[in-house]
């Protein structure tokens, strides 16, 4: 399958994660936003601050601003994952096409989501102080280089020792050794905690469930829509061979 090709399909299944991906927020998500910005009004309110007016209505935060930034983001997804297909496939090991779609995708999961949530996890937008927002970004993404490095460098680990331990073993050596650089990570980044104490439990643990759903349906679409795309694009590209009647 020509890259091309292959990045076309992954940003149409980039597509079809964020339909689905909206749905899921708009059940799942939305509520905890909407109690979560009434928390902040009714805190503003105790302080005597008058409410700012909205440049965007909350409906259209809620629709199409939430679907805007849901395409965009699940279809930039679509393409990379396409790009990192193009060039695993083959070197992850003696995986068929829809196999190493899902390992690309467990692998994304974890590596850019799972593991870096764990030192900065997902918070409401009424969270978070405004003077921060930049030095928690950095900090958020450096967490995100440095576990995808990791990803890439426990695969290549990985792939090295099959032939002495076997498939097994070298794979679980390889976790182990991703974890070991995560935790270094982990206890070298600074944390980060501006949730107010008054802040209800339930909305934040609501909210951070909801971010964590969207991210398993946008990684589990890509990982299986692509497969089979893949599965067929290989198929369809293999010579046909004739037999003798």
């Amino acid at each position: 399958m020509v890259v091309a090709n292959m990045l076309v399909r992954g940003m149409l299944v980039g597509l079809l994660a964020a339909l689905l991906s909206f749905a899921f927020l708009k059940v799942a998500g939305e509520p905890s936003v909407d109690r979560a910005i009434a928390f902040e009004t009714q805190q503003e309110q105790a302080k005597g601050h008058a409410s700012e007016p909205e440049l965007v209505s909350r409906g259209t935060q809620a629709g199409l601003g939430l679907l805007t930034g849901v395409v965009v983001y699940n279809v930039a997804f679509g393409g990379l994952f396409a790009l990192v297909y193009a060039l695993a496939y083959g070197r992850m090991g003696p995986y068929g096409p829809r196999a190493a779609s899902l390992l690309i995708a467990l692998s994304g999961l974890v590596a850019v989501y799972l593991i870096p949530s764990l030192k900065y996890p997902a918070n409401p937008p009424s969270v978070g102080e405004a003077e921060t927002i930049a030095m928690r970004t950095q900090l958020y993404f450096a967490m995100i280089a440095i576990s995808l490095a990791a990803m890439v460098a426990a695969w290549t680990l990985r792939n090295r020792l099959t032939r002495r331990f076997g498939p097994w073993d070298a794979a679980l050596i390889a976790a182990g050794a991703y974890l070991a650089v995560m935790v270094v990570a982990y206890l070298a980044l600074p944390g980060v905690n501006e949730v107010p104490e008054t802040f209800p439990a339930t909305v934040l643990w609501q909210f951070r469930l909801a971010s964590m759903g969207a991210q398993a349906v946008m990684w589990a679409t890509l990982g299986l829509g692509f497969g089979a795309l893949a599965e067929r694009a290989e198929a369809g590209a293999s010579p046909v061979r004739l037999r003798a009647v």
